[in-house]
């Protein structure tokens, strides 16, 4: 594609890297990316993708922005308090890239409309803080052959995960195969209940808008099949390999969810 001189420069220290370049850059622009969730890990995503222009953002969040929430989510402000979170952060987006394309989903993502929702998308983002929608999110991009790069924060501790267990030969796990069902109620606190370092959220957000780009671009080494543990507090990272569970129950030998009916979100 033919950039415009203000897309030259406004991309040019991407352009200038010999694994993007421009035909990097013009794949970016036509990459479609739906982030689940607009909140701590959502908002460093979405704007650091915005601004590396990648053309179509989705952001799914059924939430409004609480005062609560300004500790650590980036991407809205004290003057967006009590507007829906996915308008607010449409708004930043395009203040950060004009050229950006954000669609607001202003709803909860669910076993209704999951598939629906991802169809348009080439890659999915999870950054939600509870496990029924972690779960279904994993579950809907197997089924619909989609890639996942998904993150958890909590208090000073943070993971990312890319999932690609769709591709034949790949031996790849998902999510499922590293946690096969959620924990009890009430045995992993929330966010809400345990607290969560704000600018935790900024690091590992914009470790997983790194994956996602590198996905994007085919470049680098995927983290599928790794899975990435920092500790804030200690100031390490470890990278632990993770291996398909042959006994999946999405993606094993003998799978027995084929469909998303048995998620009540």
């Amino acid at each position: 594609m033919d950039f415009s001189q203000d897309q030259v420069q406004r991309y040019a220290r991407h352009i200038l890297l010999r694994e993007v370049g421009g035909e990097g850059q013009a794949r970016l622009l036509r990459s479609k990316v739906l982030v689940v969730g607009a909140g701590g890990l959502g908002s460093p995503l979405i704007l650091y993708l915005a601004a590396a222009g990648v053309g179509t953002i989705g952001v799914v969040d059924p939430d409004v922005v609480d005062l609560s929430n300004l500790q650590r989510q980036i991407v809205h402000h004290t003057a967006s308090i009590g507007r829906p979170k996915v308008e607010s952060a449409r708004e930043t987006a395009a203040a950060v890239n004009p050229e950006v394309t954000v669609v607001a989903h202003n709803e909860a993502i669910t076993a209704d409309n999951a598939l629906g929702l991802i169809s348009g998308y080439d890659l999915v983002a999870d950054g939600t803080d509870n496990f029924p929608t972690r779960f279904l999110v994993n579950d809907a991009c197997y089924l619909a052959e989609k890639p996942l790069v998904s993150a958890a924060i909590l208090r000073f501790d943070g993971q990312i995960y890319t999932f690609r267990p769709f591709e034949d030969g790949a031996d790849r796990p998902c999510y499922r195969c590293i946690f096969p069902e959620a924990p009890p109620p009430g045995q992993v606190p929330t966010c809400a209940e345990a607290g969560v370092l704000g600018a935790l959220c900024g690091m590992v957000g914009s470790l997983q808008a790194t994956e996602v780009l590198k996905e994007l671009l085919g470049i680098g080494e995927s983290l599928a099949g790794a899975m990435i543990i920092c500790d804030a507090l200690s100031a390490t990272f470890r990278k632990i390999k993770v291996k398909r569970d042959p006994a999946c129950a999405l993606c094993g030998a003998q799978a027995t969810i084929k469909d998303l009916s048995h998620h009540a979100l």
